[in-house]
């Protein structure tokens, strides 16, 4: 399987188009189920801690004034994170915090993200919902530590992406779960499913995802 990076990161707000601007940030490196390596760190980024994300987070504003430069630390998690497969959950609101600060430093991204909230509303539907705290319960899944945390969310939502490798390979009897299937899954309709990968039809690369 791939080794696939998985990052969370904490905030100001919802959205960098909208002002919001990084605190923290956390990757873990996923390999054959195990998580090999870890990065974490808050960031100045020079932005306000709102009271209610500091109530959310526990993240305040003297902690972010005494954390490195958010340029520094995105290019530490870059080089981190190197060429590897990227995942997070709800990877949309990640990715855009994730290409937003790396311009900021300089950098750009060339990975794809597969997302654990998609692909487990595809693979865990029965889930009450698919927030991690809700899937980490339902999955019976590790608590790494408090949640709205960065490391402890990217922990959490690394075991997520190992559950859902491992339904994956059970339920199909796959070889092997790699991050451009894991991709290609999240974005059909869950119905899909069970056509899709039964009939083997993976962007004609059968034999990199199906056992024989």
């Amino acid at each position: 399987m791939d080794t696939i990076a998985v990052i969370d990161f904490e905030t100001t707000g919802i959205s960098p188009e909208h002002g919001a601007r990084a605190t923290e940030i956390a990757a873990v490196l996923v390999r054959d189920g195990v998580v090999v390596d870890r990065y974490q760190s808050l960031m100045n980024a020079g932005a306000w801690v709102p009271p209610f994300i500091e109530a959310l987070t526990g993240i305040s504003n003297e902690m972010v004034r005494a954390a490195p430069p958010a340029a520094k630390v995105m290019r530490e998690v870059a080089d981190f994170v190197g060429g590897h497969p990227m995942a997070a959950h709800n990877a949309s609101f990640d990715r855009k915090f994730w290409d937003a600060e790396l311009a900021r430093a300089g950098r750009s991204r060339t990975q794809d993200f597969a997302c654990t909230m998609l692909l487990a509303r595809r693979l865990l539907p029965h889930a009450p919902n698919h927030k991690l705290g809700t899937l980490v319960e339902f999955a019976g899944l590790p608590v790494a530590g408090r949640y709205h945390r960065a490391l402890a969310d990217a922990e959490m939502a690394a075991s997520l992406l190992v559950r859902l490798e491992d339904e994956l390979v059970a339920r199909f009897r796959l070889g092997a779960v790699t991050h451009g299937l894991l991709c290609e899954i999240q974005g059909m309709p869950a119905r899909e499913l069970d056509r899709f990968i039964r009939s083997g039809t993976t962007s004609g690369v059968r034999a990199r995802f199906f056992a024989r």
